[in-house]
């Protein structure tokens, strides 16, 4: 029989703790793994682990198609952060690889998908989103990184879409969508 993974969260720490604590006192004995399955249940509300479980099933049954839950370190999203000024504007060019990935997505996502734009089109919207003054950098990391395609001339760009990492969402909900 193959063990299913169980996510566990409880919203408050320390109130797990209060509760873990006090199931343990008005137990008079070590409890076992079954009933420790039970406590933890029980410290974040529900009757017991069967229902915690059943509660589970049902919540996968029912986001089936849906994304699986993504661990966001915002520990490297706050470093991102700083690359960008308090109007979203990209103000520094990061030495780091990683960074500056980082950096191109977000300029990736402010390019309206599905629409092309001669060369002096897209200079004029990425100066509008730095300020490090190097918008052909830009441009061309851009490219050479895949986020943008073009014509053989470099006449026409467009946005070449791809599914974005999950930290990305959480660096652009803490920046401002820029000028």
């Amino acid at each position: 029989m193959s063990r299913q993974r169980l996510p566990y969260h409880a919203p408050d720490i320390s109130a797990l703790a209060k509760s873990l604590v006090r199931q343990l006192d008005d137990s008079s004995e070590r409890p076992g793994h079954v009933e420790m399955l039970n406590l933890l249940a029980r410290a974040v509300g529900f009757r017991n682990y069967q229902a915690l479980r059943a509660s589970h099933e049902a919540e996968s049954r029912l986001a089936r198609g849906a994304e699986p839950e993504v661990v966001v370190d915002f520990r490297r999203v706050e470093q991102w952060r700083r690359y960008f000024d308090e109007a979203g504007c990209l103000q520094r060019w990061p030495k780091k690889h990683s960074h500056r990935e980082a950096c191109l997505w977000v300029l990736w996502s402010r390019l309206p998908a599905r629409l092309r734009w001669s060369e002096r089109a897209l200079n004029d919207r990425l100066r509008a989103q730095e300020s490090l003054g190097d918008h052909l950098l830009l441009r061309r990391a851009l490219v050479d990184g895949g986020w943008l395609g073009r014509t053989e001339d470099g006449g026409e760009y467009w946005r070449i879409e791809q599914r974005p990492p999950a930290e990305l969402g959480a660096l652009l909900s803490c920046l401002p969508s820029g000028a």
